[in-house]
């Protein structure tokens, strides 16, 4: 009997890699797509990693899969991007084991710096690509996936969102298909892409492509539903929800293969329905191809492009209506902000103490974006803080820098920071680099990275020193700083800033959210000290308040006792003292 339970999407597309035999598994942590990786760890059957960043990742599934077993690889959007170099040639020259590449789109950026469409890049790749719309279809999807791979020589891109990603459904589970694995044959042509050989594989890929395109009309992900033939719809993934939630008496024609697409399926679709709209979320990848066909349908002209979709939005779009019982109340905004006791929060209290700007990364500390620190002025993409930095001395000369650093997490300068570093080695820079060293991959849920001394597994290992590191690559001075040591960090930066030589500080405190971490001090106001200056509020510490009176006010369930307050507070009007 099959067992039956409720998983996550994300926790679903771990169970349906590891149904359909994966053995190896190599990840960049990235919101909406980690808990794939943390899921996928806990089956004993499946080697499972953290990469230092997602080019890597997709490097090590094509190793996988050229040695004969098959393989994973999982990511969000903006991590296709780093990984571009490797999924352009790996599409040229297939696989052996199947390939399976996730990536997690994210529109309505829940947590990501842009929109982009994944499908788009499948496209331009000669990858194929599917799309799953609920739990169940995720293992299913996915298993599909490596019979693609396999059959057709070729990676496939499993594409999820965060709503698919994040929301459960009930699925049933079957037992693991273990695959023998393929013997790997030497093959230059095949895997080794100088000019030679790559002319000869695009080839083959123009080929299976067509093979693909001829036999996907007929593949079980795609399926149609036909009813009242007046108003018809062609969607995929989470959007097909909405559809059905909205027009369940509608034709649909539900799209799982998304590229290519089942041309034959498409056309005999139109034909029969009168009115055809295409549902798709971000950009019309869809709905533009059926065009190019000479195909009648409607789509972008009534939905956006922009952000996640909802049935509401449908309602909106073709019925004119909405059955909002509240449409006219706001919500009450409530916008993200550092964690209580969070050593970023230090760092940046001192650079907006010296009113120096901070060319920024991806992570948690883009937050210093907003008052009331308001550091933070750029933020770009993973490892670009450095660089960005470096571009404006460059442009500018030493002076226009001397109020601007880099600032840059632990684990992004592990993905991507170190490429930047050695750029300012190499060319010259004076510029100053602070690594925010929390010990963690803080905003995709606190995972484990080169730097932290633990694998994916929890296993133990190596740990890289980044003081030594970037000593190793040049850099001529590096300096450890105490977080939440502010004297020192003012000095430094001060120091560093002004002086001819690149400098790295490595602001080091764990993150306050990290399992096991022990608070043994807590903060408590003085009232007969405090003369209502509102100093310590600067700092933008959630557990601090101003009471109706004006003087201040900390949460004791808030405060994690870090004294980041007491060290701005000039009448001594805050105690810190053991618990």
């Amino acid at each position: 009997m099959e067992e039956k339970i409720i998983m996550l999407g994300n926790e679903a597309l771990a169970r349906g890699a590891y149904e359909a035999g994966v053995k190896v598994s190599s990840a960049y942590p990235g919101t909406p797509s980690t808990e794939i990786s943390e899921n996928l760890a806990k089956y004993n059957e499946v080697y499972t990693e953290w990469a230092p960043n997602e080019k890597v990742a997709v490097e090590v599934a094509a190793g996988a899969s050229i040695a004969g077993v098959r393989s994973l690889a999982c990511m969000k959007h903006v991590g296709l991007n780093v990984a571009s170099d490797p999924l352009y040639t790996f599409s040229y020259t297939g696989v052996n084991g199947g390939s399976v590449i996730v990536v997690a789109d994210d529109p309505g950026l829940a947590s990501s710096q842009n929109e982009q469409d994944t499908r788009m890049i499948a496209r331009s790749a000669h990858v194929p690509l599917i799309e799953p719309s609920d739990s169940q279809e995720a293992i299913d999807f996915i298993k599909f996936a490596y019979e693609i791979s396999e059959k057709y020589d070729t990676p496939v891109i499993l594409r999820t969102t965060t709503k698919l990603a994040h929301s459960q459904g009930i699925v049933k589970l079957s037992e693991r298909i273990e695959v023998a694995d393929k013997v790997y044959e030497r093959s230059v042509p095949k895997f080794v892409m100088m000019p030679a050989s790559a002319i000869g594989r695009h080839v083959a890929v123009e080929k299976r492509e067509i093979a693909l395109a001829n036999d996907c009309s007929d593949f079980s992900i795609n399926k149609v539903t036909y009813a009242d033939t007046e108003i018809g719809f062609i969607t995929s993934g989470i959007p097909y929800q909405y559809v059905k939630e909205v027009f369940p008496n509608a034709s649909v024609l539900k799209l799982g293969m998304i590229n290519p697409l089942p041309k034959k399926l498409i056309e005999e679709f139109v034909q029969k329905v009168k009115t055809v709209y295409v549902v798709e979320e971000l950009e019309p990848v869809i709905e533009e191809q059926i065009k190019s066909w000479g195909l009648k349908v409607l789509g972008k002209d009534f939905f956006t492009k922009q952000g996640e979709y909802s049935a509401e939005l449908l309602k909106n779009a073709l019925l004119g209506k909405s059955d909002k019982v509240f449409e006219k109340e706001e919500v009450p905004n409530r916008p993200p902000i550092l964690c209580p006791g969070c050593p970023h929060r230090s760092v940046f209290s001192v650079l907006s103490k010296l009113k120096i700007h901070a060319s920024g990364d991806i992570g948690c500390y883009t937050l210093g974006a907003v008052a009331p620190l308001s550091v933070i002025d750029t933020t770009i993409c993973m490892g670009a803080s450095i660089s960005a930095l470096h571009g404006m001395e460059k442009a500018k000369g030493k002076d226009y820098v001397k109020n601007w650093v880099a600032v840059i997490g632990d684990s992004t300068f592990l993905h991507t920071g170190v490429n930047s570093l050695i750029n300012l080695v190499y060319n010259k820079s004076t510029a100053t680099v602070i690594i925010l060293d929390n010990r963690t991959t803080g905003m995709t849920g606190h995972q484990d990275h080169a730097a932290t001394g633990k694998t994916l597994k929890g296993e133990e290992t190596y740990a890289i020193d980044l003081a030594e590191l970037c000593k190793a690559i040049g850099v001529p001075s590096v300096k450890t700083i105490d977080a939440f040591d502010v004297k020192t960090l003012e000095t430094e930066i001060k120091n560093s800033v002004l002086s001819d030589v690149l400098t790295v500080i490595i602001a080091k405190a764990p993150c306050a959210l990290l399992k096991g971490q022990k608070f043994p001090y807590i903060c408590k106001p003085i009232e007969s000290n405090c003369v209502k200056c509102g100093m310590c509020l600067k700092i933008g510490c959630p557990a601090l308040t101003k009471k109706e009176d004006g003087k201040i006010k900390i949460d004791q369930t808030m405060c994690n006792g870090c004294g980041l307050c007491k060290n701005y507070c000039k009448f001594n009007a805050i105690d810190r003292s053991e618990r």
